[in-house]
Protein backbone atom coordinates (compact mmCIF):
# COMPACT_ATOMS: atom_id res chain seq x y z
CA UNK A 1 0.00 0.00 0.00
CA UNK A 2 1.23 3.37 -0.94
CA UNK A 3 1.75 6.48 1.21
CA UNK A 4 -0.87 8.59 -1.13
CA UNK A 5 -2.91 5.66 -0.13
CA UNK A 6 -2.34 5.78 3.63
CA UNK A 7 -2.35 9.12 4.23
CA UNK A 8 -6.20 9.74 3.60
CA UNK A 9 -7.01 6.57 5.82
CA UNK A 10 -4.92 8.05 9.03
CA UNK A 11 -6.03 11.82 7.97
CA UNK A 12 -9.47 10.58 8.39
CA UNK A 13 -8.63 8.40 11.66
CA UNK A 14 -7.13 11.57 13.20
CA UNK A 15 -10.14 14.01 12.05
CA UNK A 16 -12.87 11.43 13.70
CA UNK A 17 -10.67 10.93 17.14
CA UNK A 18 -10.30 14.73 17.00
CA UNK A 19 -13.91 14.87 16.64
CA UNK A 20 -14.72 12.45 19.58
CA UNK A 21 -12.47 14.46 21.88
CA UNK A 22 -14.11 17.54 21.27
CA UNK A 23 -17.60 16.45 21.97
CA UNK A 24 -17.00 14.31 24.49
CA UNK A 25 -15.30 17.39 26.94
CA UNK A 26 -18.56 19.21 25.41
CA UNK A 27 -20.82 16.69 26.40
CA UNK A 28 -19.66 15.66 29.51
CA UNK A 29 -20.37 19.61 30.66
CA UNK A 30 -23.77 19.64 29.15
CA UNK A 31 -24.36 16.65 31.48
CA UNK A 32 -23.42 18.02 34.49
CA UNK A 33 -25.52 21.17 33.43
CA UNK A 34 -28.51 19.44 32.51
CA UNK A 35 -28.63 16.60 34.55
CA UNK A 36 -30.16 15.00 31.15
CA UNK A 37 -30.36 11.37 31.15
CA UNK A 38 -30.79 11.63 26.99
CA UNK A 39 -27.44 13.96 27.43
CA UNK A 40 -25.90 11.59 29.38
CA UNK A 41 -26.57 8.44 26.52
CA UNK A 42 -25.13 11.09 24.19
CA UNK A 43 -22.42 11.12 25.98
CA UNK A 44 -21.65 7.49 26.51
CA UNK A 45 -22.44 6.76 22.35
CA UNK A 46 -19.47 9.50 21.61
CA UNK A 47 -17.14 7.90 24.09
CA UNK A 48 -18.02 4.13 22.75
CA UNK A 49 -17.56 6.01 19.00
CA UNK A 50 -14.02 7.12 20.19
CA UNK A 51 -13.13 3.76 21.50
CA UNK A 52 -14.25 1.83 18.61
CA UNK A 53 -12.20 4.42 16.41
CA UNK A 54 -9.01 3.11 18.57
CA UNK A 55 -10.03 -0.19 19.14
CA UNK A 56 -10.61 -0.43 15.14
CA UNK A 57 -7.68 0.86 13.58
CA UNK A 58 -5.32 -0.67 15.87
CA UNK A 59 -7.46 -4.30 15.24
CA UNK A 60 -7.31 -3.38 11.16
CA UNK A 61 -3.27 -2.57 11.44
CA UNK A 62 -2.87 -6.07 13.01
CA UNK A 63 -5.20 -7.84 10.64
CA UNK A 64 -3.07 -6.28 8.01
CA UNK A 65 -0.04 -7.91 8.72
CA UNK A 66 1.22 -10.72 6.99
CA UNK A 67 1.11 -14.62 8.05
CA UNK A 68 3.95 -15.50 10.42
CA UNK A 69 5.07 -19.34 11.84
CA UNK A 70 2.47 -18.73 14.68
CA UNK A 71 -0.59 -17.62 12.12
CA UNK A 72 -0.29 -19.46 9.64
CA UNK A 73 -3.80 -17.74 8.52
CA UNK A 74 -3.00 -14.49 9.13
CA UNK A 75 -4.30 -12.24 11.71
CA UNK A 76 -7.46 -11.57 10.37
CA UNK A 77 -9.88 -12.67 12.91
CA UNK A 78 -8.47 -9.63 15.26
CA UNK A 79 -11.28 -7.16 13.54
CA UNK A 80 -13.76 -10.00 14.76
CA UNK A 81 -12.59 -9.99 18.39
CA UNK A 82 -11.99 -6.50 18.13
CA UNK A 83 -15.79 -5.91 17.12
CA UNK A 84 -17.25 -7.86 20.16
CA UNK A 85 -15.15 -6.01 22.90
CA UNK A 86 -17.12 -3.25 21.67
CA UNK A 87 -20.03 -5.23 21.53
CA UNK A 88 -19.82 -5.62 25.15
CA UNK A 89 -18.78 -2.14 25.43
CA UNK A 90 -22.16 -0.77 24.09
CA UNK A 91 -24.39 -3.48 25.55
CA UNK A 92 -23.26 -1.99 29.47
CA UNK A 93 -23.49 1.30 28.58
CA UNK A 94 -26.58 1.05 27.42
CA UNK A 95 -27.92 -0.94 29.83
CA UNK A 96 -26.71 1.82 32.50
CA UNK A 97 -28.10 4.28 30.68
CA UNK A 98 -31.77 2.40 30.59
CA UNK A 99 -31.62 1.81 34.23
CA UNK A 100 -30.57 5.47 35.10
CA UNK A 101 -33.44 6.86 33.02
CA UNK A 102 -36.11 4.43 34.57
CA UNK A 103 -34.76 6.05 37.62
CA UNK A 104 -35.17 9.72 36.44
CA UNK A 105 -38.78 8.60 35.32
CA UNK A 106 -40.29 7.24 38.35
CA UNK A 107 -38.53 9.83 40.75
CA UNK A 108 -40.37 12.66 37.82
CA UNK A 109 -36.80 14.43 37.48
CA UNK A 110 -36.66 17.00 35.47
CA UNK A 111 -33.89 18.43 33.55
CA UNK A 112 -32.16 22.02 34.13
CA UNK A 113 -30.88 24.65 32.03
CA UNK A 114 -31.98 22.62 28.29
CA UNK A 115 -30.01 25.58 26.34
CA UNK A 116 -27.04 24.49 27.11
CA UNK A 117 -27.51 20.60 26.11
CA UNK A 118 -29.30 21.91 22.87
CA UNK A 119 -26.52 24.38 22.05
CA UNK A 120 -24.18 21.07 22.67
CA UNK A 121 -25.86 19.30 20.64
CA UNK A 122 -26.66 21.64 17.27
CA UNK A 123 -22.50 22.02 17.77
CA UNK A 124 -22.13 18.12 17.92
CA UNK A 125 -24.21 17.76 14.72
CA UNK A 126 -22.55 20.22 12.67
CA UNK A 127 -19.13 18.63 13.58
CA UNK A 128 -20.40 15.08 12.78
CA UNK A 129 -21.95 15.96 9.45
CA UNK A 130 -18.80 17.37 8.81
CA UNK A 131 -16.81 14.55 9.42
CA UNK A 132 -18.91 12.02 7.88
CA UNK A 133 -19.11 14.33 4.49
CA UNK A 134 -15.45 14.08 5.06
CA UNK A 135 -15.23 10.70 5.47
CA UNK A 136 -17.13 9.57 2.66
CA UNK A 137 -14.53 11.22 0.30
CA UNK A 138 -11.82 9.15 1.76
CA UNK A 139 -14.07 6.15 1.10
CA UNK A 140 -14.77 6.85 -2.28
CA UNK A 141 -10.92 7.25 -2.74
CA UNK A 142 -9.47 4.56 -0.90
CA UNK A 143 -12.27 2.01 -0.35
CA UNK A 144 -10.97 1.70 3.32
CA UNK A 145 -13.34 -1.02 5.71
CA UNK A 146 -12.04 0.71 8.57
CA UNK A 147 -12.99 4.60 7.46
CA UNK A 148 -16.33 3.10 6.43
CA UNK A 149 -17.32 1.63 9.79
CA UNK A 150 -16.30 4.55 11.43
CA UNK A 151 -18.09 6.49 8.66
CA UNK A 152 -21.55 4.15 9.98
CA UNK A 153 -20.70 4.94 13.68
CA UNK A 154 -20.70 8.75 13.27
CA UNK A 155 -23.94 8.69 10.72
CA UNK A 156 -26.28 7.19 13.74
CA UNK A 157 -24.65 10.16 16.01
CA UNK A 158 -26.75 12.46 13.46
CA UNK A 159 -29.99 10.37 14.50
CA UNK A 160 -28.89 10.66 18.10
CA UNK A 161 -27.96 14.64 18.80
CA UNK A 162 -31.60 15.06 16.93
CA UNK A 163 -33.05 12.56 19.55
CA UNK A 164 -31.32 14.53 22.30
CA UNK A 165 -32.63 17.86 20.88
CA UNK A 166 -36.20 17.24 20.67
CA UNK A 167 -35.70 15.33 24.10
CA UNK A 168 -34.52 18.41 25.80
CA UNK A 169 -37.27 20.75 24.01
CA UNK A 170 -39.95 18.49 25.30
CA UNK A 171 -39.20 17.59 28.68
CA UNK A 172 -37.47 21.72 29.33
CA UNK A 173 -38.98 24.29 27.45
CA UNK A 174 -42.57 22.43 26.71
CA UNK A 175 -42.70 21.19 29.62
CA UNK A 176 -43.55 17.50 28.72
CA UNK A 177 -42.61 15.61 31.72
CA UNK A 178 -40.86 12.60 31.39
CA UNK A 179 -39.82 13.06 27.78
CA UNK A 180 -36.16 13.30 28.33
CA UNK A 181 -36.37 9.78 30.61
CA UNK A 182 -37.99 8.39 27.48
CA UNK A 183 -35.62 9.27 25.00
CA UNK A 184 -33.09 8.47 27.05
CA UNK A 185 -34.80 4.72 27.06
CA UNK A 186 -35.21 5.04 23.15
CA UNK A 187 -31.36 5.65 22.84
CA UNK A 188 -30.72 2.47 25.13
CA UNK A 189 -32.33 0.62 22.94
CA UNK A 190 -30.92 1.68 19.80
CA UNK A 191 -27.45 1.23 21.10
CA UNK A 192 -28.60 -2.55 21.84
CA UNK A 193 -29.85 -2.93 18.49
CA UNK A 194 -26.90 -1.29 16.78
CA UNK A 195 -24.66 -4.13 19.00
CA UNK A 196 -26.29 -6.61 18.16
CA UNK A 197 -26.39 -6.13 14.50
CA UNK A 198 -22.32 -5.90 14.94
CA UNK A 199 -22.32 -9.29 17.12
CA UNK A 200 -23.58 -10.85 13.75
CA UNK A 201 -20.71 -10.59 11.46
CA UNK A 202 -18.57 -10.79 13.74
CA UNK A 203 -19.60 -13.94 15.32
CA UNK A 204 -19.93 -15.07 11.56
CA UNK A 205 -16.13 -14.93 10.69
CA UNK A 206 -15.04 -16.28 13.86
CA UNK A 207 -17.40 -19.06 13.49
CA UNK A 208 -16.18 -19.79 9.56
CA UNK A 209 -19.46 -19.00 8.25
CA UNK A 210 -19.41 -19.66 4.80
CA UNK A 211 -19.80 -17.02 1.87
CA UNK A 212 -23.16 -16.08 0.63
CA UNK A 213 -24.84 -18.86 -1.70
CA UNK A 214 -25.03 -16.38 -4.83
CA UNK A 215 -20.83 -15.48 -4.02
CA UNK A 216 -20.12 -19.44 -3.61
CA UNK A 217 -21.94 -20.08 -7.21
CA UNK A 218 -20.06 -17.13 -8.80
CA UNK A 219 -16.98 -18.78 -7.53
CA UNK A 220 -17.80 -21.96 -8.87
CA UNK A 221 -19.31 -20.62 -12.08
CA UNK A 222 -15.83 -19.34 -13.06
CA UNK A 223 -13.89 -22.49 -11.62
CA UNK A 224 -16.09 -24.58 -13.83
CA UNK A 225 -14.91 -22.71 -17.44
CA UNK A 226 -11.47 -24.45 -17.00
CA UNK A 227 -12.07 -27.41 -19.95
CA UNK A 228 -9.83 -30.13 -18.64
CA UNK A 229 -11.97 -30.35 -15.18
CA UNK A 230 -14.18 -32.75 -14.64
CA UNK A 231 -16.00 -31.85 -11.65
CA UNK A 232 -15.17 -29.84 -9.07
CA UNK A 233 -16.51 -30.82 -5.04
CA UNK A 234 -15.98 -30.00 -1.23
CA UNK A 235 -16.20 -26.48 -1.42
CA UNK A 236 -15.38 -24.29 1.15
CA UNK A 237 -15.20 -20.65 2.21
CA UNK A 238 -14.09 -18.77 4.83
CA UNK A 239 -13.60 -14.57 5.48
CA UNK A 240 -11.11 -13.33 8.18
CA UNK A 241 -11.18 -10.00 8.38
CA UNK A 242 -10.53 -8.55 4.71
CA UNK A 243 -8.96 -11.65 3.70
CA UNK A 244 -11.12 -14.50 2.11
CA UNK A 245 -10.25 -18.03 1.97
CA UNK A 246 -11.53 -21.47 -0.21
CA UNK A 247 -10.38 -24.42 -0.52
CA UNK A 248 -11.67 -27.19 -2.78
CA UNK A 249 -11.20 -30.59 -4.78
CA UNK A 250 -11.32 -31.06 -8.51
CA UNK A 251 -11.91 -34.26 -10.13
CA UNK A 252 -9.35 -34.38 -13.70
CA UNK A 253 -8.51 -37.39 -16.08
CA UNK A 254 -7.14 -40.19 -14.10
CA UNK A 255 -4.44 -40.56 -16.25
CA UNK A 256 -2.98 -37.05 -16.25
CA UNK A 257 0.64 -36.72 -15.54
CA UNK A 258 1.25 -34.66 -12.23
CA UNK A 259 3.01 -32.30 -13.95
CA UNK A 260 -0.58 -31.48 -16.29
CA UNK A 261 -2.45 -32.11 -12.77
CA UNK A 262 -0.36 -29.04 -11.12
CA UNK A 263 -0.43 -26.52 -14.90
CA UNK A 264 -4.41 -27.24 -14.95
CA UNK A 265 -4.42 -26.17 -11.00
CA UNK A 266 -2.26 -23.20 -12.06
CA UNK A 267 -4.75 -21.69 -14.95
CA UNK A 268 -7.60 -22.37 -12.53
CA UNK A 269 -6.03 -20.19 -9.91
CA UNK A 270 -5.07 -17.60 -11.94
CA UNK A 271 -8.50 -17.12 -13.40
CA UNK A 272 -10.00 -17.24 -10.14
CA UNK A 273 -7.88 -14.60 -8.39
CA UNK A 274 -8.22 -11.94 -11.65
CA UNK A 275 -12.18 -12.30 -10.80
CA UNK A 276 -11.66 -12.60 -7.14
CA UNK A 277 -8.88 -10.49 -6.48
CA UNK A 278 -7.25 -11.52 -2.83
CA UNK A 279 -8.44 -14.75 -2.51
CA UNK A 280 -6.14 -17.11 -1.09
CA UNK A 281 -7.18 -20.48 -2.68
CA UNK A 282 -5.99 -24.26 -2.00
CA UNK A 283 -7.14 -27.21 -4.79
CA UNK A 284 -6.64 -30.66 -4.31
CA UNK A 285 -6.98 -32.71 -7.15
CA UNK A 286 -8.63 -36.31 -7.40
CA UNK A 287 -8.83 -38.50 -10.43
CA UNK A 288 -12.17 -38.68 -11.19
CA UNK A 289 -14.91 -39.94 -9.55
CA UNK A 290 -12.44 -40.68 -6.48
CA UNK A 291 -14.79 -38.83 -3.32
CA UNK A 292 -12.61 -39.03 -0.29
CA UNK A 293 -14.44 -40.99 2.80
CA UNK A 294 -15.68 -38.65 5.84
CA UNK A 295 -15.99 -35.56 3.84
CA UNK A 296 -19.91 -35.30 3.66
CA UNK A 297 -20.24 -31.19 2.34
CA UNK A 298 -20.44 -31.17 -1.25
CA UNK A 299 -19.84 -27.87 -3.39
Amino acid sequence: MTARTIAPNIRAALASVAVATILIGLKAWAVWDTGSVSMLGSLADTVLDLMASGVTLYSVHLASMPADRQHRFGHGKAEAIAALFQVTLISLSAFGIAIRAIEHLIAGAATTGAESGIAVSIIALALTLLLVTYQRRIVARTGSIAIQTDKVHYQSDLLLNTAVIAALLLDHILGVRGADALFGIGIAVFLLYGAFKASGDAIDQLMDKEWPEQRRRDFLAVANEHPELQGIHDLRTRTSGNRDFVQFHVWVDPTMSVGDAHRVMDEIEDKLRKTFPGVEILIHPDPAGHIDQGLELRA
